[in-house]
Formats: structure tokens, sequence, C-alpha cells
């Protein structure tokens, strides 16, 4: 696939390839192309449960499902919530609500009360499909916790208990042709996910995505990876996310590949046991669980490299690829790793690298425009396109920026200008268009793939009774990428706080990710002569006392 560039080639900004067309129909009409092409070749395989569909298969239980989905009372523009680790479930649930035009809202596993509570009422959801438990979450109880607060939630559905299997029923109450003209009356252009990011007001926004959005998103990073109907994709990241249910379930749908599905959350022995036995070519991850993998294959006992014998392709993202890692892989024979970026307000992908690029490029940037795509590195005070080699704020432009923000105009306009998407990342673009990450204009930080939004944090620390001002800073940590360090200024005469006591005040109550590591009590924050907080102090204080106690 060519690649061309702007005409004044000195500025950063370029175009993607345009040379494969868009796809111009809904997820669920690709969907049964692809089955008309692919009836019997396996579709999807869930490891943890020993289940299996071809193309056939699948599309059978989707069409029960969004049959029964109409049965029960769900229509077009409806929210449906799902909040479930990753299942063969998950996906299907995905299908049937793009097949009858149910919007589809991914609720973090992660999450607790509070922030289930938010998201189903900022959304308006009409019916949840929850699991019955993963880790320490017990879904349908948690459900019943806050039910009552919100108004609009009709419908609870417990995957493997007897709610499912009369949803699953209900759709002896629709024809086939019934369903069939629903999905002829949907466009490309609807609205079909939701997908929340935490923000700087400290709650998370709805980014409303397309058919249009993700389907063609998904499309071109399996391109990216040349798949074809032979292709098994291993997806150990979460569908909550894009990167599942977009960059693995879409890409696979849309060239007839298989999606492999190692277990409920990210296992490292249980990913290498899937990719071996189930032959997988592809296979994804943050750099975070791919340093995990390589950590048994070094222990010797089970795995080794010959374990990844059968990968050809797949994706790293979250975070820039260590070069020891990259070099690894490709040692293993997985000479096709790709490197993506972008954002999930991006559906998300915006760059990805390619097999042939230089080593080099495949650990120092995330690769070049994707197709369809324009991007372009902006002076963050003036938005004037600046010189290749010049740092300054990446922003997307094409078929994969968001719809907006739901229900939330405001928001929106605050981050997508005349069709361009303002990520907030700081980027420069070099002479061949390669693009690399620098940092961060506003103070998100990323944990193991997780974006993370200080303020958020903030407003919960808050709440404790002893805390009379925090900020919360990204510190460095081999593992994670970053890890949360909080500093909190007491109430006069209460006992300072430990990460311990943060911990024990938090759990149950904040996703487990956004629970500080290192927390610091501190008499008066750093300011600038302005009175702003200077986080940047703030870090560099903390990154020094890590220093010294390591």
């Amino acid at each position: 696939m060519t690649q061309t560039q702007a005409a004044t080639p000195e500025l950063s900004y370029a175009r993607g390839a345009d040379d494969i067309p868009l796809i111009e129909e809904t997820i669920g009409d690709n969907f049964d192309s692809t089955v008309r092409t692919h009836h019997d070749r396996e579709a999807l395989v869930d490891v943890a449960s020993g289940r299996r569909w071809d193309y056939g298969e699948l599309q059978r239980d989707v069409d029960r499902l969004a049959r029964g989905l109409l049965a029960t009372g769900v229509r077009t523009g409806d929210r449906v919530g799902i909040w479930a680790p990753n299942c063969a479930e998950w996906t299907i649930v995905q299908l049937a609500t793009a097949k009858m035009g149910a919007v589809l809202v991914n609720i973090n596993p992660s999450y607790r009360t509070h922030e289930l509570a938010f998201v189903l009422n900022q959304s308006g959801v009409k019916m949840v499909v929850v699991a019955q438990r993963f880790r320490s979450s017990d879904y349908p109880a948690m459900v019943e916790e806050v039910r009552g607060e919100c108004p609009d939630l009709q419908h609870v559905v417990v995957i493997g208990q007897e709610s499912w299997d009369q949803l699953a029923g209900a759709a002896t109450q629709v024809t086939a042709e019934r369903l069939a003209e629903v999905a002829a009356t949907l466009a490309a252009d609807d609205p079909i996910n939701i997908q929340y990011t935490s923000g700087t007001t400290g709650f998370p926004k709805g980014a409303t995505l397309s058919h249009r959005n993700i389907l063609n998103n998904g499309f071109f990073v399996g391109e990216g990876c040349s798949y074809t109907e032979a292709d098994r994709i291993c997806i150990p990241v979460p569908f909550y996310h894009c990167f599942g249910m977009v960059m693995g379930n879409l890409a696979a749908t849309s060239h007839g590949a298989c999606m492999v599905i190692p277990g409920p959350g990210f296992d490292p022995a249980v990913t290498l046991r899937t990719v071996r036995e189930e032959r997988c070519t592809s296979l994804y991850g943050v750099p975070t669980m791919f340093i995990s993998m390589f950590e048994l294959i070094d222990g010797g006992e089970e795995f080794s490299e010959a374990d990844l014998a059968t990968v050809r392709t797949g994706i790293m993202a979250g975070s820039l690829c260590p070069a020891s890692v990259m070099r690894r892989l490709i040692e293993a024979g997985v000479t096709d790793l790709t490197i993506c970026y972008g954002m999930t307000e991006t559906s998300p992908v915006s760059t990805q690298t390619t097999p042939q690029d230089p080593f080099e490029k495949k650990t120092g940037t995330v690769g070049r425009v994707a197709p369809h795509l324009q991007i372009q590195i902006v002076d963050p005070v003036t938005r004037e396109v600046v010189p290749r080699g010049v740092a300054g704020e990446f922003c997307t432009k094409g078929y994969s920026v968001m719809l907006g923000y739901w229900e939330q105009p405001d928001k929106t306009a605050e981050v997508v200008r005349d069709g361009w998407m303002a990520t907030g990342d700081i980027g420069v673009m070099d002479e061949d268009g390669f693009v690399e990450i620098t940092g961060r204009i506003k103070d998100m930080v990323i944990r193991g793939g997780e974006n993370i939004y200080p303020r958020e944090i903030e407003e919960f620390l808050l709440t404790h009774p002893d805390v009379l001002d925090a900020q919360v800073v990204g510190v460095p940590d081999e593992r994670y990428g970053e890890e949360l360090m909080a500093w909190v200024r007491m109430k006069q005469g209460r006992e300072p706080l430990t990460a311990e006591s943060v911990r024990e005040f938090a759990t149950g109550r904040l996703a487990h990710y956004k629970i500080p590591r290192y927390v610091q009590v501190i008499d008066d924050f750093p300011m600038t002569v302005t009175g702003k907080i200077r986080k940047v102090d703030l870090r560099d204080r903390g990154e020094k006392l890590l220093g010294e106690d390591s």
C-alpha cells in the first residue's frame, strides 16, 4: 500500500493512502458478507469454556440474540451496556447490537459501583448484560446496589444464568424477516458504540462511535497486519477497549479471520499456551504483556520461544515498544509485529508501523499515518502546523474521528475543530512522516496501557475525611511505564495517610488501576506566580524520592 505525503513535506502534515476504498456499510452487513464467503471457517474460539464457532454458527447465535433484543423491547438507538471480562458472549452481544442498531455501551470490568452508576445514567442504558463475577467483582450484586439510582435501566441480563437464556429464547417472537427489515434501516454513520474515557473534569466522557468509525478502523488495522481468512488472532487485550473489540474482533470479522480468546483477563501462561495449542498467527498486547510472556519463557519450565513459532504478526500498543522486546520477538520469528497509536476518540488507530519499516522506527516511533486519514503536528497556542522535527500537538482528521462525546457537545467542541481531533499528545514528525510521541500536553498517566486522568483521582481523594487537598502525578515504572503518586495535604491534626490506608479507602470504590501506588504527605504544593500548582515539580520530586529508595 502506497502512502502520499503533503505537497509541502517540510511541514508536519501527512495524508494516508486511499487506494483501498472505505467500507460504506454497517457492521452487520459486513459481517453477513463475511459469513457468505467464509461460512464454514472457524470464527471464534473461547478457550476458557472450550467452545468454538464457525462463521455460520456465529451468525446463527448473533441473529438469535439480535431478535431476542428486539423481542425484549430494545430498539434502534437504545443503549445496551456490557459489563464483563473477555468471553464469547461479549463478542456475540457486540455483533448482535450492531445488527439491530442498539448502541453498545462498554463498561470497564474494573469499575466499582460509583463509576458504574455514573456510566449507566449518563448514557441512559436501557439494558445491561453482565458477567456473573470476575476476580473480586460480583457484577449482579453491584448492579442491584445502584439500580435504584438508574431510572432508565429496565433489564439486567446475567451471562450464563436464566436471564441470558430468556433473552436468547425470546428470539422466537421475532422473525428473521423482521430483523432484516430493522437492519435495512440502519446507516453506516449511525452511532453504534459508546466508550468512556476519563476527563480532566474528573468524570468520564462517552466517546460515541459509528459503524463507519470502528468497522473501517478494524479493517485497515487488519490490512496493516496483512490479515486473510487463514489468520488466527490471539486477543488477550480487553474487549471493553478499542484494542480488543475493534483492532481484535472487527479486524477479524472484516477479513474472515478467527478470534481466539485465551481467557477472561490477561494471564501470560494461558496466553502462551493458547498461542501454542491454537496455532495463532497474530498476538496482541501492551509492552508489559509481552514482557511477562518472555519472563515465563526465560523461566524455562513449560514455555520456550518455540511456542511463538506460528505467530507471524500482531499489534503492540499502549506505549512505545522497548527495543529489547522487539528484538526478542523478531528472533522468535514474529517478524511482522506492528506498532499502533491512537485514542478512543479516533476509533482508535491513527498511525501504524509496517513490517518493512526499519528496526529503529518500530521501537522509536508509532509509525506513519493510516489510510484515509490526515495527521498534523500543530503549535498548541497558534494551531499552526509546525515544521517537521518540531514538537507540537498531534491531531487527526478523517473517517475515524468520533461523532462526539455522548450528550456533551461543549466537551466535543473543546477537542474537535474543523474536523480535526486534538489528542493532547505531544508528537514530532520526521522527514519520512514517522511520528514519535514524546509526552502529553495534559497530565494523563498511561499505566500498562490504561489511560488515567489525575483529576478524577484527585476528586476522589478529596472525599477522604482527613484530606485537605490532593494532587496526582505519574512517576516512571519499569513494569507499567508509569505509576500513580498522590501528594496530599492533611487537615490539621489528622494522621498522615499512607499508601496502604489510601488503598484500603479506595478498594471497592475505585478501579484498581486508578489507586495510587505511592502516597506522599506535603505541607504546601509548589506554585507558579499565578497560583497554579507546578505538577512538574511534584513529578520531579517523586522521581527523586523513588530513586533514593531503590
